[in-house]
């Protein structure tokens, strides 16, 4: 999710409205409006019977959508990417849906605003929630983890090789002193991993980790990858982006399963019509070209997965 505040130039545009296949007159669904940059150019292509709906749990992002609201064919609401199904289902488009976009992970808005609490570059307050008005912000969770749960979410979460170290010199120090910023954490974890031949921060997966612990990230996406066959129409498409590879392993593994049929009638000329795969996958993942990440270096790990109701 990296469009940018200013620009408003989301990450993959042509290739998402490409596998979005948009019809003039069909019913849309962004999942994660961020600044809006994906769903201004889906109404671009909408026309007058076409409909929009966005969804954003960050408030930012809903009073962003603010300058779209006098469009008739576009409706905002703040929610959580869990509740998809529910939302489409109390919008009336349930199962009416032509093409769903996922845009995942973090705005580069978010990323830029030191006070979000989400980035170790500027220095702001431990927060890291998508939705500061609800949940733990990072500082709380800090103060409440133990040792084992923060050591499993930093492997699994950010593939943090030293998390072991990392979760027992964080948990040292913010008991001697409990961390409120950023950069007292970054702090720490620059302290007590190796720097040597490392291109990143030190600190950038324990970040991750912690974000996505903190707003349930990876649970939000399951849910939501649930929800696909049962709001999309049959030719309806879901395109979802993905900028690292947890998110992408589960959107792959999902697209897969959803286009399979079951073990016992794979090869079989015919096969009973409730066992019949839901979804077909659409192409590889795509990836961002080299223009585009040299105009927007976020976009270098964004990985495009598209796939249609059968």
């Amino acid at each position: 999710m990296t469009d940018g505040q200013a620009s408003h130039v989301p990450v993959l545009l042509a290739p998402v409205l490409d596998g979005l296949n948009i019809q003039r007159n069909g019913s849309y669904v962004d999942g994660t409006f961020g600044r809006g940059g994906h769903s201004r150019e889906i109404l671009q292509q909408l026309g007058p019977d076409g409909r929009l709906l966005a969804i954003d749990r960050d408030p930012q992002a809903v009073s962003a959508a603010k300058a779209l609201t006098s469009d008739p064919r576009f409706t905002m609401v703040k929610g959580d990417l869990a509740d998809l199904e529910q939302i489409a289902r109390e919008n009336g488009i349930l199962g009416q849906v032509d093409g769903l976009l996922f845009d995942l992970g973090v705005s580069s808005p978010q990323l830029d605003d030191a006070e979000r609490g989400f980035s170790f570059r500027n220095d702001g307050p431990l927060d890291m929630r998508m939705d500061p008005t609800r949940g733990k912000s990072a500082a709380e969770w800090l103060a409440t983890v133990d040792e084992k749960t923060l050591r499993a979410v930093l492997w699994e979460y950010g593939e943090e090789r030293f998390a072991p170290r990392i979760a027992s010199e964080v948990l040292r120090a913010n008991k001697a002193t409990p961390m409120t910023r950023t950069s007292e954490l970054a702090a720490v974890v620059e302290a007590c991993v190796p720097q040597r031949g490392q291109r990143r921060h030190p600190a950038t997966k324990t970040f991750q980790a912690l974000r996505i612990a903190v707003n349930n990230e990876l649970g939000q996406l399951d849910s939501a990858l649930a929800a696909i066959p049962a709001v999309l129409r049959a030719g309806g498409r879901a395109c979802i982006i993905s900028f690292h590879s947890l998110e992408d392993r589960r959107v792959k593994r999902f697209f897969r399963d959803m286009s399979r049929e079951p073990e016992q009638y794979r090869g079989m000329p015919t096969i009973p019509e409730e066992f019949r795969p839901p979804m077909r996958v659409i192409g590889r993942a795509i990836k961002a070209s080299e223009a585009e990440i040299a105009a927007n270096v976020r976009a270098r790990s964004a990985r495009l997965r598209i796939a249609e109701r059968i």
